[in-house]
């Protein structure tokens, strides 16, 4: 399976990549896929506009899937378990994203 994956990658990476970027909510999509004009600066997506955070968590409640499981923490460390939900997750986010706009 990875190495099927992996050459379709390589025999033609921009019909690769335009296929996964189906998968990503964009808020403007995309002009091209990638611009090789200037290598090594090369630019994937070039013109799209996106937001991680909002396809990691947002999106994925808006789509009623709040409750269910975005992270499993298990930390062998602590000897610590602990699931949490995509609401609750986006509400540590905000939390934190908070604290640091105030400091």
């Amino acid at each position: 399976m990875y190495e099927e994956v992996f050459e379709k990658s390589i025999k033609d990476r921009e019909k690769f990549w335009a296929e996964a970027a189906e998968d990503i909510f964009w808020f403007k999509k995309y002009d091209k896929v990638l611009n090789s004009d200037n290598p090594p600066f090369y630019k994937w997506y070039e013109g799209g506009k996106t937001n991680t955070c909002y396809n990691a968590l947002d999106l994925h409640i808006k789509n009623g899937l709040g409750e269910k499981i975005a992270l499993i923490y298990d930390s062998p460390l602590t000897n610590s378990k602990k699931n949490i939900t995509f609401n609750e997750m986006l509400n540590r986010v905000a939390v934190l994203a908070g604290a640091m706009q105030r400091s």
